[in-house]
């Protein structure tokens, strides 16, 4: 009998167990939007030193592992056509500089607006289309120089309660661009970079947004500075803050919208 009541015993709290295990919390990083079934169009071209079409080819894989349905586009005039727009939840841009005409920024912009999201890096979205002020409105940020070309320097990431951020430690990523940057005070910065007097004496130990969030109308936007080189995804933590960036964005038309606001100067 009392053998019996062990058992029992034994299965109740193996029982117990299971159930905890089961509705355990589950990491923030696993609440970001998934990307199965999510039509995303790339957008690739601009200044060939960035090689956008190695990087859309790099990207587009982990893309279609997850379950995402691309479009690809090496013409900015894919903003104009309607149709692909309209079924777009997701635009990754990789176009460094260049020039885009007020048909095709208007066709971007209103697809933001209303609800498609928006990522990128590097270059790629942060230094795109110089000329177009509402461009960078859009953004949250443009490049305006990178200190000493190609280097070493430390990502550091700040919000790790955030599931775009949540668990990722702080990396060095090699032989790449630290960019220095105009940006927007009121993003939500995910990661930050600090410089070093080795170049210019008088930005020693400033600090500068690496990972941004935020909105534009309803769209979400996402960018990352890293990039120069589509080697640097193969650091672990840069390809984890672009992948996880671009869940998040894609989540725009179907997620409640959150608050990113993050004002410096209050």
């Amino acid at each position: 009998m009392i053998k019996n009541n062990f058992k029992i015993i034994l299965l109740i709290f193996a029982t117990i167990f299971m159930i905890s295990c089961k509705n355990e919390i589950k990491p923030t990083s696993e609440k970001l939007p998934s990307l199965k079934g999510k039509n995303i169009l790339m957008v690739y071209g601009g200044w060939d030193g960035h090689q956008p079409a190695v990087f859309v080819t790099k990207v587009s894989k982990w893309l279609e592992l997850a379950g995402a349905k691309i479009t690809l586009s090496d013409s900015l005039g894919v903003y104009t056509n309607k149709k692909i727009m309209d079924k777009t939840d997701l635009i990754i841009q990789y176009w460094t500089m260049g020039e885009i005409t007020k048909e095709q920024f208007l066709g971007l912009e209103n697809a933001i607006k209303r609800g498609v999201g928006l990522a990128g890096c590097h270059g790629g979205l942060g230094d795109s289309f110089r000329q177009n002020p509402e461009y960078q409105y859009m953004i949250g940020g443009q490049w305006v120089e990178h200190p000493g070309g190609k280097i070493d320097y430390t990502v550091n990431v700040l919000d790790v309660n955030d599931p775009i951020s949540d668990g990722i430690k702080d990396f060095e990523i090699k032989d790449t661009e630290q960019y220095y940057m105009h940006i927007d005070p009121n993003t939500k910065v995910l990661a930050t970079t600090k410089f070093t007097d080795s170049i210019h004496s008088w930005i020693k130990d400033r600090v500068m947004p690496v990972a941004w969030k935020t909105y534009y109308g309803n769209g979400r936007v996402f960018y990352l500075s890293i990039g120069h080189d589509p080697k640097d995804f193969d650091t672990d933590g840069a390809k984890e803050l672009l992948f996880r960036g671009i869940r998040w964005a894609s989540g725009s038309r179907y997620e409640p919208k959150e608050n990113t606001l993050s004002a410096v100067y209050e």
